[in-house]
């Protein structure tokens, strides 16, 4: 049913990255689909606070953060997966489904975490990417 497989992964949800591998890690392996993680590195939010920190900086920001999902990749997926990474800096969701219609994913995973009063339903990210999203997308509760 599932040939090409999109993560999501935030590296700061700690046992919530880990439930949503694991859920994409048993999709991978029951679909002997081809699985592509990403990590989006937030946008500063504000254009002023951005402007503190120079193209080289911010550069570095994107290579340590690169080098820290590697390591996590390595210790994490399972040998018989095979996998890419992809590490962006940029608006979360949008990032999220650019990249799934790039490399042409039939389904998206990803986390939501448990709901504050104003994203009641899913998070922010969340809610965009399942309400814009081509691909069917299984969010996985934190």
């Amino acid at each position: 049913m599932y040939s090409s497989i999109l993560v999501a992964i935030d590296l700061n949800d700690g046992a919530g990255a880990h439930r949503v591998a694991e859920v994409a890690f048993r999709l991978a392996k029951d679909h002997n689909a081809g699985l592509h993680i990403i990590n989006v590195i937030p946008d500063f939010g504000m254009s002023i606070v951005g402007s503190y920190f120079s193209a080289d900086q911010t550069k570095k920001m994107v290579e340590d953060e690169r080098r820290k999902f590697e390591a996590w990749a390595k210790a994490e997926v399972p040998d018989d997966i095979d996998y890419d990474l992809t590490v962006i800096k940029g608006h979360v969701y949008d990032n999220i489904l650019k990249t799934a219609e790039r490399i042409g994913a039939d389904v998206i995973v990803l986390g939501s975490h448990k709901p504050e009063l104003e994203d009641y339903l899913l998070g922010p990210n969340a809610a965009r990417v399942v309400r814009h999203a081509k691909q069917s997308v299984f969010v996985v509760r934190g």
